[in-house]
């Protein structure tokens, strides 16, 4: 099973890549937007999981 962090950070590099796809404009703020929210996201779970 995939964990939380790999999954976050996957679909922040997927919709960073449908950014650069982007038709307009408005398309590609929004796909840029949810790339910032799952790489929030993602550091969220790496800073709550415990150091080994």
């Amino acid at each position: 099973m995939e964990s939380d962090i790999r999954y976050y950070w996957r679909r922040a590099a997927s919709e960073a890549a449908a950014a650069t796809r982007a038709l307009t404009s408005e398309a590609r703020q929004r796909r840029l937007l949810l790339a910032e929210q799952f790489a929030i996201k993602a550091r969220e779970c790496a800073e709550a999981q415990p150091a080994t």
